[in-house]
């Protein structure tokens, strides 16, 4: 800033955010959780972590997390994981943003904290795998990113329901089942010999169900950590959001869930939901629920819930869009406005880590030159790898690579072999697809 004779004159990011905070028009809201599990294989793990401070010891600018691991072919993945996700996230966020910058740093911070946790772990040569649903709360807004097949999933005060995550499900997507077929990997159903295939669709070598994941080297780098990221803000009246692995939503649909526990309180309402999936479907596998309440502060009880007869019955894909004209992603203050229903401010799917890293977004300093953008080492100068394809387009623009992430990069995209494991399965038949044993029974 400048002062009155024209110096420039700096000021501490606490300060700034302090100001910010007290210059908001509307009030932080309360989070209540609670969160409840029963256990088949003991691998799924869950992650919650409450008034998170993005500027340490200035207790105004909290955070949250609240995230879900489902692993399989044991627990390695998932505990590795949980310990390490979140530090990776962060360390891919610059430390002098704002609230607004911060919150627009998050999507393509999530994608580079995914990769470089599920490069790090299979550089341990380990082979299980985890699916994730990973949540951070900012004020009103949520973002959401996820891979496999658990699901966070929101209902408004005013009883809409919205999908949060993506399933990551061979049977799902077309596109998904295209993308691993020119990668590489094989897709069909486990052959159980005469002809006769059964079961889920999944990729060969190895039997998984999932596109996406952390872990699961055995399989094909083609199964990638790319996360499937939403980012969306809500009324100051607030809602409820369901986190649960597939325990849970192989038995009930998102409209039983809320309806099973209304007008509970959040340890009431997971133990409630996963009472309930049990109950109709058995304990084939674990079954975990963490139920998180966003209302409006200084409120001793939670929100009551809307007359039964008035909630609305739609499964919300498509949210009132904030345009990038509209975006105060360079620090200046935009008229507030609040939104009358769940308002999208960014949502992303594709397995291109080219795509999801680009620097076309409205924070565009976010990397720096000598930075690799995936695992933040410092990179020689002229030694970094543009993300962008160097044959077609912008090779001197970053963000940039170290050379052990590119070759992550193209593993993943089925450019060359990742080099990690040295796996030779034959499947280019179905009598030998059906001497393979199932990787997992997701």
């Amino acid at each position: 800033m400048l002062s009155k004779n024209g110096d420039h004159q700096t000021v501490p990011l606490s300060v700034l955010l302090k100001r910010e905070s007290a210059n908001e028009k509307i009030e932080r809201p309360e989070i209540i959780h609670g969160q409840d599990n029963q256990s088949k294989k003991g691998e799924d793990f869950t992650f919650v972590k409450t008034e998170c401070q993005r500027v340490l010891g200035d207790g105004v600018t909290t955070y949250s997390v609240f995230a879900l691991f489902d692993g399989h072919n044991g627990s390695a993945a998932a505990i590795y994981a949980k310990e390490n996700l979140l530090n990776n996230v962060l360390s891919a966020i610059p430390s002098d943003l704002n609230s607004d910058e911060w919150v627009s740093a998050l999507p393509r911070a999530l994608v580079a904290g995914f990769v470089k946790t599920d490069k790090d772990f299979q550089e341990r040569a380990r082979i299980s795998g985890t699916t994730v649903t990973f949540v951070i709360i900012e004020g009103w807004v949520l973002t959401v990113a996820s891979v496999g097949d658990s699901r966070g999933v929101l209902e408004s005060a005013e009883g809409t329901i919205y999908y949060l995550s993506a399933d990551h499900r061979l049977d799902c997507s077309e596109e998904e089942r295209e993308r691993i077929t020119a990668s590489g990997g094989e897709v069909g159903r486990l052959n159980t010999g005469a002809g006769t295939e059964i079961g889920p669709l999944r990729c060969w070598p190895g039997g998984l169900c999932l596109s996406r994941s952390i872990g699961d080297m055995d399989v094909g780098e083609y199964i990638v950590p790319v996360p499937y990221v939403k980012q969306v803000k809500l009324a100051s009246t607030g809602g409820r959001l369901i986190i649960s692995s597939d325990g849970v939503w192989d038995a009930l649909s998102a409209e039983t869930a809320f309806d099973c526990c209304r007008g509970m309180s959040p340890d009431a309402a997971a133990s409630q939901i996963v009472k309930e999936a049990v109950q109709f479907k058995g304990l084939r596998d674990d079954t975990t629920c963490i139920v998180v309440d966003i209302q409006p502060a200084k409120k001793n009880d939670p929100p009551k819930p809307p007359p039964k007869q008035q909630v609305k019955r739609v499964l919300k894909s498509i949210f009132h869009k904030k345009h990038s004209s509209e975006s105060s992603s360079h620090g200046e203050k935009e008229e507030y406005y609040e939104p009358t229903v769940v308002e999208e401010l960014f949502e992303e799917g594709s397995a291109s880590l080219s795509e999801r890293l680009d620097s076309k977004y409205p924070l565009c300093n976010m990397f720096k030159l000598f930075i690799c953008a995936v695992c933040q080492v410092e990179i020689q100068p002229g030694k970094g790898i543009s993300i962008h394809d160097t044959r077609r387009s912008r090779p001197w623009d970053g963000p940039f690579l170290c050379s052990s992430c590119q070759e992550k990069k193209q593993a993943m995209e089925g450019k060359r072999p990742s080099g990690l494991v040295d796996i030779v399965v034959e499947v280019n038949s179905q009598s030998a697809r059906a001497k393979l044993k199932p990787y997992c029974l997701l």
